[in-house]
């Protein structure tokens, strides 16, 4: 969120409580009220890595990985540049759950929740069946239809309109049941082509959906880990209400983020449970540490979940204290995430539509970039103009205060 005037920094966890003019390094933004700065800009850094990610998608193309990556035949460059993508996804979900409580607090507790996320969650489902896969695409009726994190955080938010009004311990715990028991459903099987089958690649197995007009559909991201993920999030929503001491919530998400690293640590190193393909001493050190940190995530795994969740929740306690101006510019872009989410795709696909009309391919029908470095760079000067795009679009929304820009 954009820094202004009395914006409390450091041991009070960063959060904006006043709308006021923007002044010091960053004039002329606003503050939007209630939001709490850390949350923004932990949002606004996993996307920054989502742009890599992407950028990745359309200018690396002859280079696409697996899941999980081959580590035989993927450059450790490009390796980590993958695994720094796997935290967005958790930590988006994870964060909209904790939001949704948020959003409760200020709104008028669970009902207003409920109604929220229901619309909100449909929105996001309509939203992925249209402008996303027209901007991975191009093409106004695909033949595929990829269900991916879009389609995922709204049919999560869906089923969180329902499971919040458990009592909160119980919403904890079917979270975590979730989230630690899912790997045990990794040996059920459906025919193909039955309604079991459909069901269960929307749940939890990766696969194809025969649609009625022909076309299919990918369910790339099965639903039922990230129920559990974004139930915890709300359930952790209560570390951030306004009466808890700042020092606290830092030490409650530095205890837990440490607890699920040395769980995925142990988990790991058993070689069991946890972690559909095990990992194997490699040649050099360096191979087995990819091996050793190369997980599934179409479904996320409890080895996946546990990393990628506790290191989002180091990141959200170490962000109190990184510099205001520094959290102000991460805070941008998390402040408007749909907006931009939806401009970077569209961004990214033009530029590489430009590429192979001005240059032709380079990499057989493709146009790519020729190094890892490069994807970074070209990461880099797209996120410049998404972020005047992302303030412009924060600003427009306080003026108007329109319901419709609200989903965005």
């Amino acid at each position: 969120m954009p820094k202004g005037r009395g914006v409390p920094t450091g041991a009070t966890a960063k959060r904006q409580v006043e709308t006021v003019p923007g002044s010091g390094e960053l004039p002329g933004m606003r503050v939007a009220v209630g939001r709490i700065a850390t949350i923004d800009a932990l949002r606004g850094f996993v996307m920054l890595l989502m742009l890599v990610d992407h950028a990745r998608e359309f200018f690396y193309m002859h280079a696409q990985v697996s899941d999980p990556v081959d580590v035989a035949t993927t450059p450790p460059g490009l390796f980590f540049t993958r695994l720094l993508a796997h935290l967005c996804a958790p930590v988006f979900v994870a964060l909209t759950g904790l939001s949704a409580w948020l959003h409760g607090q200020r709104r008028g507790g669970r009902r207003a929740t409920a109604e929220f996320l229901l619309k909100r969650g449909l929105f996001l489902v309509l939203l992925e069946l249209t402008l996303v896969n027209f901007a991975w695409t191009f093409a106004l009726v695909p033949s595929t239809y990829f269900l991916q994190v879009i389609w995922a955080i709204g049919l999560s938010m869906i089923a969180l309109a329902g499971l919040l009004w458990l009592p909160r311990p119980a919403l904890v715990v079917l979270g975590l049941a979730i989230v630690f028991g899912h790997n045990l459903l990794d040996s059920v099987r459906f025919e193909p082509g039955t309604p079991g089958a459909t069901l269960w690649a929307i749940l939890h197995k990766r696969d194809f959906i025969a649609l009625p007009w022909g076309a299919r559909a990918r369910t790339s991201y099965p639903l039922l880990p990230w129920i559990g993920v974004i139930a915890l999030g709300y359930g952790i929503g209560p570390w951030f209400a306004g009466q808890v001491n700042p020092t606290v919530r830092r030490l409650r998400l530095y205890a837990l983020g440490l607890a699920a690293l040395a769980l995925f640590i142990l988990l790991r190193l058993a070689n069991g449970y946890g972690e559909p393909v095990p990992w194997t001493s490699g040649a050099t050190p360096l191979l087995s540490l990819l091996s050793f940190l190369n997980l599934t995530k179409y479904p996320p795994s409890l080895d996946f979940l546990l990393l990628t969740m506790g290191g989002g929740a180091l990141l959200l306690a170490a962000l109190d204290h990184v510099p205001s101006r520094l959290l102000a510019l991460l805070s941008t872009f998390g402040a408007a995430p749909l907006f931009f989410y939806l401009l970077h795709l569209y961004l990214l696909h033009g530029l590489n539509s430009v590429a192979l009309a001005l240059f032709g391919p380079n990499q057989g029908a493709l146009f790519s970039v020729p190094s890892v470095p490069w994807l970074w760079a070209l990461a880099a000067l797209v996120s410049l103009p998404l972020w005047f795009a992302c303030r412009w679009f924060m600003r427009l929304k306080a003026r108007t205060r329109s319901p419709w820009l609200s989903y965005l």
